[in-house]
């Protein structure tokens, strides 16, 4: 989680360098105030796309990379706890099927099976096996 902590307080700080980029565009711009008409369009237009550049940055790719990357290592920590949960259970002694009915219950009901689904899958190994 702390790689993801990191880009998601960067993200957060991107719209604020996008307001320092607008405001010194518009420094730079009233610098030149008394130029020709286009330059300044073309100053003002610097600072505005240093804001945009900012916001985007944030809101358009740095957190939502934050958010899936949370994802991804939840999904991978529940799965290393399944196989954990089991592998333990074993180890004090319980019989396979029961060490994994553990693993099972600690599982997430989006992705866990039912136990007839999970009783169907062993076996379906059991007759591989065989």
């Amino acid at each position: 989680m702390a790689k993801s902590s990191v880009l998601t307080k960067a993200a957060d700080a991107m719209p604020g360098f996008g307001i320092v980029a607008a405001v010194l565009g518009i420094v730079i711009t009233m610098a030149a105030i008394s130029g020709p008409i286009e330059q300044i369009g073309q100053k003002v237009a610097a600072a505005l796309v240093g804001t945009f550049l900012g916001i985007f940055l944030s809101y358009g790719f740095m957190n939502p990379l934050a958010v899936n990357i949370e994802f991804i290592c939840a999904c991978e920590m529940a799965y290393t706890r399944c196989i954990a949960a089991s592998i333990i259970s074993f180890a004090n002694g319980m019989a396979p099927v029961m060490a994994i009915e553990v693993a099972r219950r600690g599982l997430s009901s989006d992705v866990r099976p039912t136990s007839d689904e999970l009783e169907t899958m062993l076996k379906a190994l059991n007759t591989q096996r065989a």
